[in-house]
């Protein structure tokens, strides 16, 4: 079985029946959350302590490295998003750009995940939760498929170790 074929089986069984439905509200908001703001917020607030600005200048790097691979990745390979892939599926939601691998919301939101677990570690359940839902989101609005989610976490996860890594460098 292709990948791209099972990627379909479990976005259509994520996305298929009532209990998606009544998540729409709740997906939409989480994946808002995940637009950027956070990213940009959360740095600044922290920002009033020792850790606060060494995450600050990591997610300024960070950011530097993330924007430009992810946008090579999502304009190489071209993937369709499921509302093009899948003939009469309808998305929730209306995506912001044209292809879907890997995801920027879910790249970001592990990529700031991975930076504020590792300056902050008492905030880390509550930073992946929230990274992890704002990936689960992008399925069930219809606008990514499972491994779009699984790239995005793993760049964005990828890219933070990168990051630390450049700084004790």
């Amino acid at each position: 079985m292709k990948l791209q074929h099972l990627d379909t089986i479990m976005f259509m069984w994520c996305v298929s029946g009532h209990k998606s439905a009544k998540l729409v509200p709740f997906a939409n908001i989480t994946s808002k959350s995940g637009d950027g703001y956070l990213q940009v917020l959360l740095p600044f607030i922290l920002l009033l302590t020792d850790e606060g600005k060494a995450l600050f200048i990591a997610t300024l790097i960070a950011f530097l490295i993330e924007r430009p691979c992810y946008f090579l990745l999502k304009n190489t390979l071209k993937r369709n998003r499921p509302p093009k892939a899948i003939p009469s599926f309808k998305a929730s939601i209306v995506a912001s750009d044209e292809f879907s691998f890997p995801s920027g919301h879910t790249c970001g939101a592990f990529l700031l995940a991975y930076l504020v677990a590792h300056f902050f570690p008492v905030l880390s359940f509550f930073i992946y939760l929230w990274a992890a839902l704002v990936g689960i989101s992008r399925v069930i609005l219809g606008v990514h498929f499972p491994t779009d989610i699984l790239a995005g976490a793993s760049l964005g996860t990828l890219i933070g170790f990168i990051t630390l890594n450049i700084m004790v460098a």
